[in-house]
This record gives C-alpha cells, sequence and structure tokens, in this order.
C-alpha cells in the first residue's frame, strides 16, 4: 500500500504545473474579447469547474481564436 510520502514527490510538482495552467488560461480568458465557441462566462465556468487539465485543455482547444 503506498504511503503519502511515497507519493508526494509526484503530487507537488503535478499540482503546481495544474495551478500555473489554470492561471494562464484564466489570464488568457480575461485578456481576449473573441473565441471559436462559447462566451468569456462560459469558458471561465469550464476552465475553473474542469480545473485539473481538462477545463484548461479544452479552452485551448475548443475557445482560443487563433490570432
Amino acid at each position: 500500500m503506498l504511503t503519502i510520502q511515497e507519493v508526494l514527490p509526484f503530487l507537488v510538482p503535478l499540482a503546481v504545473v495544474e495551478l500555473a495552467l489554470l492561471a494562464y488560461t484564466i489570464h488568457h480568458i480575461l485578456t481576449h474579447n473573441t473565441y471559436k465557441r462559447g462566451s468569456r462566462g462560459l469558458w471561465i465556468a469550464v476552465a475553473v469547474i474542469g480545473m485539473q487539465f481538462i477545463g484548461p485543455i479544452l479552452y485551448f482547444l475548443l475557445g482560443k481564436e487563433e490570432s
């Protein structure tokens, strides 16, 4: 059985990357006015609710307007 001490070295960097990706996604959503699909409120909700990589990745695949 795994203990928290054995898993922690993997979880800490993963959490840092996850939070950095979320912060970058929220920043991008708030600084751009056009989206391929949906609105700003929709993409903020998707990014925050689907925080564990899925929400931000969905935004960059489906919502981000090409510059």
